[in-house]
């Protein structure tokens, strides 16, 4: 059973960087077909798709995103990372990381990250 969790600081200054690592178990991140996301939800709001890299290493974002996210993935420590740059309030949510393959959905627990100084 492949199981993702995420870790990373609750804070985060206005203008700097937000990073989050998620770690897999029970599954590789190299698997085939597998795909790892990084999902947000601000408060009040529905799920926002941030981007994704797929078991080849390729990386797609969402084009409202696009010039402030990298994801990245450590294929030794089986993780898969998010960086968010140049974080207003408005980057404040919850954010998860997810997993899919076939239809199958893999969700970590989620994490608060709040944009305040």
């Amino acid at each position: 059973q492949v199981q993702v969790q995420e870790s990373g600081p609750g804070l985060v200054k206005p203008s700097q960087t937000l990073s989050l690592t998620c770690t897999v178990s029970g599954g590789s991140i190299t698997d085939s077909y597998y795909s790892w996301s990084w999902i947000r939800q601000p408060p009040g709001k529905g799920l926002d798709w941030m981007g994704v890299i797929r078991y080849d290493g390729s990386t797609y974002y969402t084009p409202s995103l696009k010039s402030r996210t990298s994801i990245r993935r450590d294929t030794s420590k089986n993780q898969f990372s998010l960086q968010l740059n140049s974080v207003t309030p408005e980057d404040t949510a919850v954010y998860y990381c997810h997993g899919g393959v076939d239809g199958i959905d893999y969700w970590a627990k989620g994490t608060l990250v709040t944009v305040s100084s």
